[in-house]
């Protein structure tokens, strides 16, 4: 089993930047892919990054250029950097992550507790 502990969220100003943090425990050698959904209320969830092991990127269109995704191996950690955020980018985001024998551009065998981003205008 793998664990996928969340920090960083909270509450921002339109036009301001923010940092995410994921950590991975327990069995985090099976992992190849990790990621960031977000899911507003009433919307369903949304892949908005993944990033493999071996650090090949993708990006929904609807945050190219302003979400970045990042990850440490040693620290068995992704981020996500989130630039000129929006009201629209308000959501709870959640760490993903994926085996090796999974989509690895799709993370969704473990799931992190998730964590509140607030953007006011």
């Amino acid at each position: 089993q793998v664990q996928l502990v969340e920090s960083g969220g909270g509450l921002v100003q339109a036009g301001e930047s923010l940092g995410l943090s994921c950590e991975a425990s327990g069995n985090r050698f099976s992992i190849n892919t990790m990621g960031w959904y977000r899911q507003a209320p009433g919307k369903q969830r949304e892949l908005v990054a993944a990033i493999t092991k071996s650090g090949s990127t993708n990006y929904a269109d609807s945050v190219t250029g302003r979400f970045f995704i990042s990850r440490d191996n040693v620290k068995n950690s992704v981020y996500l950097q989130i630039f000129t955020l929006q009201p629209e980018d308000t959501a709870v985001y959640i760490c993903a992550a994926g085996r090796w024998q999974g989509d690895p551009k799709v993370p969704r065998d473990y799931w992190g507790q998730g964590t509140q981003v607030t953007v006011s205008s």
